[in-house]
């Protein structure tokens, strides 16, 4: 069976993409989208692949509209998000604590990394939210979803706005512009705390296919998520690997930040996250 498989470059694919385990039952067709994400959006709105990289927060929302797509409990992208908040040292010293009533950008309001860090600087922080005037520069990746942003003009990037101070800070980039500095001003310190606090590794991107494949080829299915654990524990040993308890924690959290900012109706249980099938894969996840 050929699938038509979107999955990025990383330590953890790298197995599978070069060829170097294969399977008698599934074969991959790559297809090349730089960056990665940029393929999620067609496969919310066209189904355009079999299976799919999938930014988790992407997946949630599609979820919320009942997009026919079935989350695979493996991870392939996690990293801490607070080296990904940016403000102009021109303007003075800034906190987390200064964000109240500023003018913040961010790419798109949905993006994994920034639901992450509003839900970092609201819970962690006391930032507010709604006092935030948010400047988007890209719709969602599911269509329905209502966004209510403020957008920035045509042709403005997000960076060259910050330094030209139209922004005040910018949520889901990293720069080493003179000039622009870390919100987080010890960001390695930082990520140390917030894990002691929350025991959580965040995570940006898992693994769906569509719910056709997973409705009549559950085989294949199967034989996608065993391929996948098997080139991840090909990968260095610094790649993240997520133990079921772990990465129930990590989505946990996420969807609860999903649900404070507004992105989806309600907090999911983690279990409603997947079909009856890829549901029962959840035990056979990196230990």
């Amino acid at each position: 069976m050929r699938l038509r498989t979107l999955l990025g470059d990383h330590a953890c694919t790298k197995a599978l993409k070069d060829g170097s385990i294969k399977s008698d039952l599934v074969e991959f067709d790559f297809v090349a989208y730089s960056p990665t994400n940029k393929g999620f959006k067609p496969m919310v709105r066209e189904q355009a692949f079999d299976v799919s990289e999938m930014a988790i927060v992407t997946y949630l929302m599609a979820k919320s509209f009942d997009k026919p797509m079935v989350l695979l409990p493996h991870v392939v992208l996690a990293r801490f998000q607070h080296a990904y908040a940016l403000y102009n040292a021109k303007s003075g010293t800034m906190t987390p604590a200064d964000l109240n009533g500023k003018r913040v950008g961010i790419r798109s309001f949905t993006t994994t990394t920034g639901a992450w860090l509003r839900g970092i600087l609201a819970n962690d922080y006391g930032v507010d939210l709604d006092s935030i005037d948010w400047v988007t520069f890209e719709d969602a990746h599911v269509a329905e979803y209502v966004d209510t942003t403020k957008r920035a003009p045509t042709g403005k990037q997000i960076i060259q706005m910050l330094l030209d101070g139209e922004l005040d800070a910018v949520l889901g980039e990293k720069s080493e512009l003179p000039g622009l500095k870390p919100l987080f001003p010890d960001v390695g310190k930082e990520e140390q705390s917030w894990f002691a606090r929350h025991g959580v590794v965040p995570i940006n991107h898992m693994v769906v296919v569509s719910r056709e494949l997973s409705n009549t080829h559950p085989e294949a299915v199967r034989e996608i998520f065993r391929l996948l654990q098997e080139s991840a524990a090909l990968a260095p040993a610094a790649s993240p690997r997520f133990s079921a308890k772990d990465m129930r924690r990590s989505l946990e959290m996420i969807i609860r930040y999903a649900a404070q900012q507004g992105l989806i109706p309600r907090a999911y249980e983690v279990d409603e996250l997947f079909d009856d099938l890829t549901r029962t894969l959840i035990q056979r996840t990196s230990r």
